[in-house]
């Protein structure tokens, strides 16, 4: 199976708008990538707490058109990255999109952790409730945003819903990159599962931003790793060594907590 990272910089000299046309034409070179993932909130920046209601747009939006189409014109699976969704009915969401092949919508994850710790993203929008995970041909995907590698059980949920590919979509701040590469590894290795993590380049209102997207194996073994700039990273993996490996060194199996309700003594 053939990947492609898009490490997009966000800088405030683009308008979301250019952004947008420029992100969509570089999906459309992956293809003959099976898969491509972007980062999280490319459109405005995860940082830009200013821009979230000013650009929010609906599920279906401009940003939906644009990936849709490039996703059917490359022939590829798409992980769009997240977008500022504006439900009608309800707050913002922090919202990945996932298409087909085709173009047509295989999933949508509303950001379950939000960050901020009271105020930002934390404040300015809602919270996911759902695991979602999108069955493709080789692989299936278990979807995170950003702050959710942070909580491992969110993982193993993903997990028992069957996924064997997990993507973090992330807009992850450079003091904190240590943590990024660190977490994304552990993710990988207790959940015997590639991860594929693709964060954002350049600057969100004055925050510098990590880069570094990374690929991992279910060992741990980091198979690519980017830069700091805005860069494509694309590597080859085989989804069948996600069985393989839980089969040689089974400890998803020795699972005793989470599983069922503790006994009265």
């Amino acid at each position: 199976m053939r990947a492609s990272v898009i490490q997009i910089a966000v800088n405030e000299d683009e308008t979301v708008e250019a952004r947008r046309r420029r992100v969509a034409a570089s999906v459309r070179e992956q293809a003959g990538a099976d898969l491509v993932v972007l980062p999280e909130l490319w459109t405005t920046g995860a940082f830009a707490y200013e821009e979230f209601g000013r650009e929010a747009e609906p599920l279906e939006g401009p940003t939906y058109e644009a990936m849709a189409k490039a996703a059917s014109d490359a022939g590829v699976w798409l992980h769009a990255g997240s977008i500022p969704e504006r439900d009608p009915e309800g707050p913002l969401y922090n919202t990945s999109l996932v298409f087909s092949p085709s173009g047509d919508l295989a999933g949508a994850y509303r950001k379950i952790h939000r960050f901020g710790f009271d105020k930002g993203e934390a404040v300015l929008m809602g919270a996911g409730a759902e695991l979602v995970t999108v069955r493709l041909p080789e692989t299936t995907l278990g979807l995170s945003t950003c702050y959710d590698l942070r909580f491992p059980e969110l993982f193993r949920g993903l997990v028992d819903a069957g996924a064997e590919t997990l993507v973090v979509s992330a807009g992850w701040p450079e003091r904190r990159r240590s943590h990024w590469t660190l977490l994304a590894q552990a993710r990988a290795v207790e959940n015997q599962s590639f991860l594929l993590a693709c964060a954002t380049a350049g600057t969100h209102a004055g925050v510098p931003q990590a880069g570094h997207s990374i690929v991992v194996d279910p060992w741990g073994e980091v198979l690519a790793q980017a830069g700091a700039g805005e860069e494509v990273l694309t590597v080859e993996f085989d989804p069948g060594k996600v069985a393989a490996t839980r089969e040689q060194f089974p400890a998803l199996k020795d699972r005793m907590l989470g599983l069922q309700p503790p006994r009265r003594p």
